[in-house]
């Protein structure tokens, strides 16, 4: 089952927020992240707040019902307006994750983007984003959706190979997320992402170039590739502690990288962040740059967090619970946390430091600094960035960056 959602102090019912989170809002890009829980079938390394029909049957009644969840959700987003306040604001980024949206209706993903346009409005150049399970779309669909306002869509591929979608319990057959690019390139779509995991148990070098392969001869424009991470709790990490499947360690995982960062950049891809390449600056992920950049971006949907001038907050996870908090006019909200200025800055260091431009070393205390230079003389960080004022990530630095990351905010 998903993993438990932070503590923290009691969230008001009517969602207001400290004055201090709107001074100067303004003047901040703000996003837009649309939770959609439901999913057709658990894959076995999913640890996400999702929930097949099964898992609902019997514990949300009609109010957890996928069918009037657009509905629901357009609920989140007035209050938005409300706690927000008036000042002008257009919404540069949305993104709509699961879970699978694609198992609602084109339109309903269409009436959540534009109810967040009819309150807030977006900017001219918004980046409009879903998910896509391919096997739940089909060029209708993906139509309906770009005459609706979406731009880019995000392919969930993994591998190309079927035993090792089979270990991860995907459904789709091989061959069918390629096919999704050119039908969404038909569409109209202006980006394009597939997402890849290596480090699967039973992956071979040979079936991850395959992999690699198969979505380049795909042409998109954006690969995010993600090592796999078994999470305790899910069905991945109870077969391989029966021994029904090995575990790959991490140089498999090194390896796997050092592969991917020669055939995407050979493509022509570059990276951006340590798990994503995009083949121009227009074709990386905007809403992600929010999130690393410590931006404003309001999270509708169970479980969905967010985070306004340094207050974080997490909705109530159960979408039974989340639409009765709604429909009894209350915020569906959880719990929340007030970040102090060290908090946000040892943020910062964490994530910024997985961009392409690294991280200021002003933001550096003065252990960090010098692990920052042991991390240069080491290889890990970038020599002419770091004369400049920036601790910036080798190809060898992006294979330890958790470890680099620990010592520079030590």
């Amino acid at each position: 089952m998903p993993s438990a959602l932070p503590d923290g102090e009691p969230v008001p019912a009517d969602g207001a927020l400290p004055a201090s989170a709107l001074a100067g809002a303004a003047d901040r890009p703000l996003g837009f992240y649309l939770h959609v829980p439901y999913c057709a079938t658990r894959c076995g390394y999913c640890d996400f707040n999702t929930y097949t029909a099964t898992e609902l049957r019997g514990t949300g009644g009609v109010l957890a019902s996928r069918d009037n969840y657009a509905e629901t959700l357009t609920d989140e987003i007035r209050l938005a307006r409300k706690v927000l306040g008036d000042d002008p604001r257009e919404v540069r980024t949305v993104f709509v994750g699961g879970g699978t949206p694609t198992l609602l209706a084109a339109g309903d993903l269409v009436r959540m983007l534009h109810a967040i346009r009819d309150e807030f409005g977006l900017a001219p150049d918004a980046e409009i984003t879903t998910e896509a399970n391919p096997e739940s779309v089909d060029p209708a669909y993906l139509a309906t959706l770009c005459e609706g306002g979406f731009n880019r869509i995000s392919f969930g591929m993994q591998s190309a190979k079927q035993h090792v979608l089979k270990i991860l319990d995907r459904t789709h057959t091989p061959g069918r997320p390629e096919a999704c690019v050119a039908e969404a390139r038909a569409a109209g779509f202006d980006h394009v992402n597939l997402d890849l995991i290596y480090g699967t148990p039973g992956e071979t070098d040979d079936d991850w170039r395959a992999s690699l392969d198969a979505a380049l001869g795909a042409g998109p424009d954006h690969v995010s590739a993600y090592a796999l991470i078994v999470e305790e709790g899910t069905q991945l990490a109870r077969r391989i502690r029966r021994g029904e499947v090995p575990m790959t360690d991490d140089d498999v995982h090194a390896d796997r990288y050092l592969i991917a960062e020669e055939t995407l950049a050979a493509a022509g891809f570059d990276w951006y962040e340590v798990s994503n390449w995009a083949t121009s600056d227009a074709g990386r992920c905007l809403h992600n740059e929010l999130y690393w950049r410590g931006a404003d971006w309001w999270g509708a949907g169970p479980g969905a967090h967010s985070h306004v001038g340094g207050v974080r907050w997490w909705n109530v996870k159960h979408p039974g619970a989340y639409a009765g908090a709604l429909a009894a006019g209350k915020s569906p909200g959880a719990g929340r946390e007030v970040l102090s200025d060290e908090d946000r800055r040892v943020e910062r260091v964490l994530l910024e430091l997985r961009l392409r431009e690294g991280v200021p070393l002003s933001l550096l205390r003065e252990a960090g600094l010098a692990a920052a230079r042991r991390a240069l003389s080491e290889g890990l960080l970038q020599e002419g960035p770091y004369e400049a004022g920036s601790a910036v990530l080798t190809l060898r630095g992006r294979l330890l960056a958790d470890a680099v990351v620990r010592d520079l905010v030590d």
